[in-house]
């Protein structure tokens, strides 16, 4: 009944591994069936070089089956197992070929060459009996003892510095091929850091392994050795125990029948827990190599699981969905583009209207200081027509800078705004062109020439004729006091002098007259041409405002028809690919569940232990 337990258990990971596609772990799984049914047990020797593996197994079944001594070397694993008559063998496989693996189905051909019984150090050291080009191969030795007519069936393998051979030595000196591991140390020293790290791996991989410690008959201090020895494995957390022994005293007390030196060598301990393993392979082994079994299928199983959980994450953060948040945020700087460049236009359009208004009227007043300055002294009955044009050609001169301003300004201004599409890529300016018009001058309002008051010959007359009466007046009168006539000499000179005073006066009066007039017709003219300009530059200034307004209004709406596009290709491609998901992270999660629960009905086999950490949290 308990070997039904295990099986059924071995067989639903088999059709687990085959459920997931896993054809290398279904042979596996399915060799390890043919083994544990087996009545047999497989014991596999390790170890290093020159530790005594082979001498182990001659004072195990009490006959010089492994060569020994003269420096010789384990090169070809050693199987020892019973035979009714003494033989022995080289047993090779092909060489490999493409396609076939070491764990397919294809059936393997081995090839049998005997091998003398005296020439069978010359097949273990490799050099009889294996045929260049061949496959691995091993050496099998077969011997009429009763321990191996119970099932035990003996491994002697190269050492562990020969890894290579021992990888190609074919399935009877693999670990996972054994039933019992015994890993061969000698008592000369403590076990080697390598030696550690083959047990941990072994204690992971295999459920029954024990350290053998060779050679006490050589260290009077063998059991401290011994003791150390067992505190480096509690210490590494390896469950192994340390059996002492010596092939020495075990073969002399069998050739002197002394069971006090048996018993000292340490054997009976060795050969005891061979044969309880032989006795509960069918029930404590097969259930704690099923749980290791287990234990590797449901690891290498989940793994991949494991990784694609973790992919399909690292796709949730690169693929539909964060294509959506991309979109969604680009739905979102859009808007806020569009507040910032509606800003942006109405900002620089209200400073423009400011500075261009500030720069004409600075033009205008510079203009008028001029003339200002040239009416001071010039006489406007003087080079009118001069002035006339020269003030002319500084008013068109004045809106032509003014003119050209106002265009470098608009194109400012429409880079700014231009500016804030600038994530976006390309060309965003719109092709506009505010050039200066050609007819600027025909345009602009004609100056009139002031009606000015002129100093006419006849008012000269009348002005000297008065001012000389009140001088010749006053004179004449003064010179009557002193008994002279009138009009007299000195009468008329004065008045004279009076006459052409008056003349000169009024003379300069009608000049400062003439001189304020021109003035304030100037200036109201120059008032005339600073409203009717300004009223253009505004009306320009709100044309340019109105275009600039209209093409990034429309660009606005194009690149945000775009993004709306994308957001719903975006969502559509998210929902599919999250539906999609969903549905296989709940497929992963499933066979998690199951391997989780295959891993438990294993382990409980042998008493239970923690699921593997590829596993995760339960589904």
């Amino acid at each position: 009944m308990i070997a039904a337990i295990w099986l059924d258990v071995l067989d639903e990971i088999a059709r687990t591994c085959s459920a997931h596609g896993r054809g290398d772990l279904l042979q596996t799984v399915r060799q390890k069936r043919v083994q544990l049914l087996d009545p047999r047990l497989r014991v596999l020797i390790i170890g290093e070089s020159h530790q005594g593996k082979s001498q182990l197994i001659n004072a195990i079944i009490n006959a010089p089956a492994c060569p020994v001594g003269d420096g010789r070397t384990t090169v070809l694993p050693t199987v020892v197992q019973h035979a009714e008559v003494p033989s022995a063998a080289v047993v090779q496989a092909p060489p490999a070929t493409p396609g076939r693996s070491a764990g397919s189905a294809v059936p393997v051909t081995t090839e049998r060459i005997p091998v003398p019984l005296d020439k069978v150090a010359a097949g273990v050291a490799g050099t009889l009996g294996r045929r260049a080009g061949g496959g691995p191969a091993h050496v099998e030795i077969g011997l009429p003892r009763a321990l191996l007519g119970t099932g035990l069936v003996l491994v002697d393998t190269p050492g562990t510095d020969e890894v290579a051979a021992l990888g190609a030595a074919g399935p009877t000196a693999a670990p996972a091929w054994a039933d019992t591991v015994l890993l061969v140390s000698d008592s000369t020293r403590e076990l080697s850091a390598g030696e550690l790290t083959m047990l941990l791996h072994l204690a992971r991989s295999h459920p029954n392994v024990v350290v053998v410690q060779t050679k006490t008959d050589l260290v009077p201090d063998w059991r401290a050795v011994a003791e150390r020895n067992r505190q480096h494995l509690a210490d590494a957390g390896v469950p192994a125990p340390v059996i002492p022994v010596s092939a020495v005293l075990r073969l002399r007390a069998a050739v002197v029948d002394d069971r006090e030196l048996n018993a000292e060598s340490g054997f009976p301990v060795l050969i005891g827990r061979l044969q309880r393993d032989l006795a509960g392979k069918s029930d404590r082994l097969a259930r704690a190599a099923v749980g290791v079994v287990a234990r590797t299928v449901v690891e290498q199983l989940a793994a991949p699981l494991r990784a694609e959980l973790a992919s399909q994450e690292a796709e949730e953060q690169s693929g539909p969905i964060s294509r959506l948040h991309a979109a969604q945020r680009e739905v979102d700087e859009l808007r806020r583009c569009s507040m910032r460049w509606q800003n942006t236009l109405a900002d620089e359009m209200a400073d423009l209207l400011s500075d261009i208004e500030y720069d004409l009227r600075d033009r205008t007043r510079q203009i008028l200081r001029q003339v200002e300055e040239a009416f001071d002294e010039a006489d406007p009955l003087v080079g009118w027509d001069a002035f006339q044009e020269w003030l002319e050609r500084s008013l068109v001169e004045a809106a032509e800078a003014n003119h050209e301003w106002l265009v470098q300004r608009c194109d400012w201004a429409a880079r700014r705004v231009a500016d804030t599409f600038a994530r976006y890529g390309g060309d965003v300016l719109p092709p506009w062109s505010l050039a200066t018009p050609p007819d600027l001058a025909d345009r602009l309002p004609e100056i009139e020439r002031p009606q000015i008051d002129r100093f006419t010959p006849s008012q000269k007359l009348i002005t000297g004729m008065r001012g000389s009466y009140g001088g010749l007046l006053m004179v004449g009168l003064a010179t009557t006091l002193a008994g002279m006539p009138m009009i007299n000499p000195l009468s008329i000179g004065v008045g004279a002098l009076f006459g052409g005073k008056s003349i000169h006066d009024e003379s300069r009066q009608l000049l400062r007259r003439r001189q304020a007039t021109v003035k304030t017709a100037i200036q109201r003219h120059v008032d005339d041409f600073f409203v009717r300009v300004t009223k253009e530059r505004r009306d320009g200034t709100r044309q340019v405002q109105r275009m600039l307004r209209d093409h990034f209004s429309a660009l606005t709406e194009e690149l945000q028809e775009a993004i709306i596009r994308s957001f719903r290709s975006a969502k559509q491609a998210a929902d599919t690919d999250a539906a999609a998901r969903d549905q296989r992270q709940r497929e992963i999660r499933l066979k998690m569940t199951r391997l989780a629960t295959l891993f438990e009905q294993a382990q409980q086999l042998t008493g239970g232990r923690p699921a593997p950490a590829s596993l995760g949290p339960r589904a």
